[in-house]
């Protein structure tokens, strides 16, 4: 049975970055908002990038992401998977990026992890026309990268979220 995206994405006119996970995981669904998981270094990276909390709550944690600039969502709108598992992920929905697109046209797309590009790559690619840079996962199945690289390679993000006006 699919289970259907529960997470609305968070954008606005001023995003300069829209960063692509794949699915929420089970820890995500129940927080009702990305990155849900306590052991995912996601906030924790962000956090440290930009010298600032990203904050607890659900609307903190969005008015930290566009206070930099910041959209986040996924790539897959509906998929069967089993518990949070990315190798699982089976007949997979892409999400439709158009309204982001629509109102950030000059927004850079990164990924957050090689399955999260590889569907973008598939799914979506061709419709956006957009390139990703597939960045390492901030996954704690994605142990072999410590915080301190994960913040080397995610200093990209930072520099194209501060940048100059698009």
């Amino acid at each position: 049975m699919p289970i259907i995206h529960p997470i609305p994405p968070v954008f606005d006119e001023h995003s300069r970055v829209l960063i692509l996970g794949s699915f929420p995981s089970v820890k995500s669904r129940e927080a009702a908002f990305f990155y849900g998981h306590p052991q995912n270094r996601f906030w924790r990276v962000l956090s440290n990038l930009f010298g600032e909390p990203a904050g607890e709550t659900p609307e903190e944690k969005t008015a930290f992401l566009l206070r930099h600039h910041l959209a986040l969502w996924d790539v897959i709108r509906s998929c069967e998977i089993t518990g949070s598992a990315d190798s699982s992920i089976r007949n997979a929905v892409p999400n439709d990026l158009s309204a982001v697109l629509q109102a950030a046209p000059g927004v850079q797309i990164f990924t957050n992890g090689k399955t999260a590009d590889r569907l973008y790559r598939q799914y979506l690619l061709p419709l956006t026309g957009k390139d990703a840079v597939c960045l390492p996962s901030t996954s704690p199945a994605n142990a072999q990268w410590s915080l301190e690289k994960l913040l080397d390679a995610w200093q990209v993000v930072c520099d194209a979220a501060q940048r100059g006006d698009i």
